[in-house]
């Protein structure tokens, strides 16, 4: 793992001259996150400024779905404020000087403003689900990364890591089980179908 994440560091530093941008797309529990992290830590150890700045943290508040009837979907393309995550990547394309971006809280399971706050010349990691969709505003995406790679692994391997977390958050066996039977299988499947989209699969 060392030897390819100095791989993947090396080839987006590489092609990172200004602000560059590397998009991870993947289903919920694909490690998305741990990828991106762990990229951002050897780009920074290699003397770049690099910062991770998650789709998550353009989840739509719990009062917006419980208004919406949604709060059971959460996770679903349309829980999310894909207009407001567009918006925010275009200010980071186009802003010179320091951006402020949204993060998510597992422990309150809301959006938290202005958690991440990325400097001018940062190499920014986006990772999310729906960065490769092709539907509604989530079809700007692409078109504002300079890479992007997807993650995947097989069902019987995000079924274990979604139910920890799930039961981690608070939530009974039940509730998780039924939360990714009805939601969290279905969003992969839609997820798996953008990947020929991506430059890069992992």
């Amino acid at each position: 793992m060392p030897d390819a994440l100095a791989d993947l560091a090396k080839r987006v530093r590489g092609r990172a001259i200004d602000r560059f941008v590397l998009g991870i797309a993947g289903p919920p529990g694909a490690g998305k996150s741990t990828v991106a992290d762990r990229v951002r830590d050897v780009l920074n150890d290699a003397g770049r400024v690099a910062v991770v700045a998650p789709m998550d943290g353009f989840h739509r508040s719990n009062a917006e779905l419980d208004a919406m009837g949604a709060r059971e979907r959460k996770g679903e393309p349309d829980t999310f404020d894909a207009e407001g995550y567009v918006a925010a990547l275009r200010r980071v394309r186009e802003q010179r000087g320091q951006v402020e971006w949204p993060t998510f809280s597992r422990e309150i399971d809301e959006p938290t403003p202005g958690g991440v706050v990325i400097e001018d010349e940062a190499i920014v990691i986006t990772e999310g689900n729906y960065l490769l969709f092709d539907e509604g505003p989530w079809r700007d995406v692409r078109g504002l990364l300079d890479e992007a790679w997807f993650v995947d692994v097989p069902d019987e391997v995000l079924v274990p890591r979604l139910l920890e977390r799930f039961l981690a958050g608070g939530m009974s066996r039940e509730e998780a089980e039924a939360k990714i039977a009805q939601s969290d299988l279905r969003n992969a499947a839609l997820v798996r179908a953008t990947r020929s989209r991506a430059d890069l699969v992992l």
